[in-house]
């Protein structure tokens, strides 16, 4: 069967083009997309060549993994049903995470129509909502297990490294939990989207130590999104003792941190990666409740023929945005 994809051809080359998709299985779901949510710092990193799998670096030697189709998260509706499927009916409308491909380096992607999906990877969305609030679950997913990972008692002082998606909701899970969280970011425009309660600083008008002066030695919650350990290193200096740090930003080769400096802190360290069935449903839940807000963070909306235009835009460091879609219909 020929479907569509964003396939990423070659190192920053982007194109929307047939691909060969295999005919489903009995255990598995065929969706026709209608919205396609970007994440744009994993898939930049592998348009980049800068990794070969989800977490492993790019080193010299390995294979280009190229041609691919990126992406690993989407919205749309239900055509048919394997035989062995249970719990959906054709017509439901569902997010998918990864789907299967033919011919490519990586057998399985994201941006891709028809989308044949095993039955374990599709979440059923709540009736009468909007679908494009829930095509990014998987990413608003790690910014809520970014937020759950430390323990949080009332009024604790939480700092967030990142005023990207994850940063965002990594914010907004810790606030919800009954944090006060300060968000240390680089982009005013994405820290005004920060719900209220939330506070801000962007440091690149002032330095870390200035931005948590009043809480110097209050706060117990680190939480960098980025991959910055020499902002993480500062900010264990200035913590309490007894902290905790959720790391979650792409570290490539230079992911060595110092065990010593955490001990001196007394510091745990929390490592989350990826997605499971549990944290899904309980990002799909926030969502649905509104505490987790997905929709006032979309900045652009691109039909999928024009994604080239969409990659040209995300990987231009001079032009503003945060959450950008792909409309498939």
């Amino acid at each position: 069967m020929i479907g569509k994809g964003v396939v990423f051809t070659e190192k920053l080359k982007v194109a929307y083009q047939d691909v060969s998709i295999p005919t489903p299985l009995d255990d598995e779901i065929m969706i026709d997309i209608e919205h396609s949510w970007i994440s744009n710092g994993t898939e930049s990193s592998f348009l980049r060549g800068e990794r070969t799998d989800g977490e492993t670096p790019f080193r010299d030697g390995d294979p280009l993994p190229f041609p691919q189709v990126a992406g690993y998260q989407k919205v749309g509706t239900i055509t048919s049903l394997g035989k062995d499927v249970q719990g959906f009916t054709i017509g439901d409308q569902v997010f998918a995470t990864i789907s299967k491909v033919n011919d490519l380096f990586y057998s399985t992607g994201g941006h891709v129509s028809p989308a044949v999906t095993h039955e374990s990877q599709v979440w059923k969305l709540p009736a009468e909502v909007d679908p494009i609030a829930y095509s990014g679950l998987v990413l608003t997913q790690v910014g809520y297990n970014c937020g759950m990972a430390p323990p949080v008692n009332a009024g604790d002082y939480a700092i967030v490294i990142g005023d990207g998606m994850v940063g965002q909701w990594a914010a907004q899970t810790l606030l919800h939990r009954g944090a006060q969280v300060i968000v240390l970011g680089r982009h005013n425009d994405r820290l005004d989207l920060l719900p209220e309660g939330i506070q801000k600083a962007n440091v690149k008008s002032s330095s870390i130590q200035e931005a948590v002066k009043d809480v110097t030695d209050k706060f117990s919650i680190i939480v960098d999104t980025v991959g910055s350990l020499a902002t993480v290193t500062e900010l264990i200096s200035l913590a309490q003792h007894g902290c905790h740090l959720v790391s979650a930003g792409f570290l490539g080769e230079d992911g060595k941190i110092d065990i010593q400096m955490l001990r001196s802190k007394n510091a745990t360290l929390y490592c989350p990666s990826g997605w499971s069935q549990d944290a899904m449903d309980a990002t799909l839940q926030g969502i649905t409740e509104g505490w987790l807000q997905t929709t006032s963070l979309i900045t652009h909306r691109f039909p999928v023929q024009q994604a080239k235009e969409a990659w040209d835009l995300i990987l231009d460091p001079k032009q503003a945005k945060l959450g950008v879609i792909l409309d498939w219909i």
